[in-house]
């Protein structure tokens, strides 16, 4: 059986309740009875009943990370595990669990279930599982949490975090069009989600910006499904299209092993550029020019600004942005760069 309370204050000489103050950390105990109450603890190797005193003190030390687990890719996306490190990180540094919840979706019960039953002491959400009547019970409840990829919900009264997709698709297709491209298309997954549609948005201005009579071309490469990408190389062949951005690496792959099949040169005749560095582009020959999205700090800058709500530094909403990075290889470089 393991020492208690009871055993350290014998030992000690004082009384439990003195014990259980230095155990919650108590600073009117003074320094050389605290000293002898820790010695104690240790040589009968007594560890305090955190959940104990947790639920006393009303927290749990555990937040919480929502996705949709129905999604079998989710866990294979590399985009989710490198935030999900960064987030872990984050509240091991504090002294917090990381619990890992799924999005049952309107009618289910998971996130009320973790509010009302107070199991977590706050939420990090992606925009995806953001809706009104799960933003009015964190509300009306005053419970700590956070979206990340939530930009388009700018004017809701909660707190996000999003990768400034819409700027690293402008920096993509100036690139390309500083390089002599002047037929740029863009090529997703078909997924509408929030950062799909601000990629998509930002190519679009900057191609206009470019060339104010210019003709924006998106394809739905949905499935990745080879009649897609043949339409993709169809149009490149007949000189419609002379460059892509590509809004993932698995895209970018397809689209650059299509067109290097018909005997077009990469990148003297044809130029792309993909969004997201890890785990393919650098690896694809040519190497990809690629828009890193920095996912790590996407989860860190999740994780702080919600421990700064819990903690009460947090009082106002807060946006953060988290920048891109256009790192140039040779798919896109026909020109020397100044």
């Amino acid at each position: 059986m393991g020492a208690t309370i009871k055993d350290i204050a014998k030992m000690v000489g004082v009384s439990t309740s003195t014990v259980s103050r230095v155990i919650n950390g108590n600073t009117a105990i003074s320094q050389q009875t605290r000293i002898r109450i820790q010695e104690a603890m240790k040589e009968l190797n007594y560890h305090p009943n955190s959940r104990a005193r947790n639920f006393a003190n009303g927290i749990t030390n555990t937040i919480a990370l929502v996705i949709d687990a129905e999604n079998e890719t989710t866990f294979a996306n590399s985009f989710f595990n490198r935030s999900v490190y960064a987030i872990e990180r984050a509240a091991q540094s504090r002294g917090y669990n990381l619990l890992i919840t799924n999005d049952r979706g309107e009618n289910g019960t998971s996130v009320s279930t973790l509010v009302y039953e107070k199991k977590v002491d706050g939420l990090i959400l992606p925009s995806s599982s953001i809706r009104q009547k799960l933003i009015e019970l964190l509300e009306q409840e005053q419970f700590p949490y956070v979206v990340y990829g939530g930009s388009e919900f700018a004017s809701e009264p909660f707190s996000w975090v999003d990768v400034n997709n819409l700027a690293g698709s402008k920096k993509a297709v100036k690139h390309l069009w500083s390089q002599g491209y002047r037929k740029i298309a863009f090529a997703f997954d078909g997924n509408m989600t929030v950062f799909s549609n601000n990629r998509i948005e930002g190519y679009r201005e900057a191609f206009l910006e470019c060339d104010k009579n210019a003709v924006p071309m998106v394809f739905n490469c949905e499935g990745n499904t080879e009649s897609m990408f043949d339409n993709v190389t169809q149009a490149v062949r007949n000189k419609k299209v002379d460059a892509i951005l590509c809004s993932d690496n698995m895209i970018a792959y397809h689209v650059l092993t299509k067109v290097c099949e018909t005997g077009i040169l990469v990148p003297e005749q044809f130029g792309i550029v993909t969004f997201d560095n890890y785990p393919l582009a650098e690896y694809m020959i040519p190497p990809l020019t690629a828009v890193d999205v920095d996912t790590y700090q996407l989860g860190k800058k999740s994780a702080d600004i919600l421990f700064g709500i819990i903690n009460g530094e947090v009082t106002e909403k807060k946006t953060e942005w988290i920048d891109t990075e256009l790192i140039t290889r040779d798919s896109s470089k026909r020109k020397k760069e100044e």
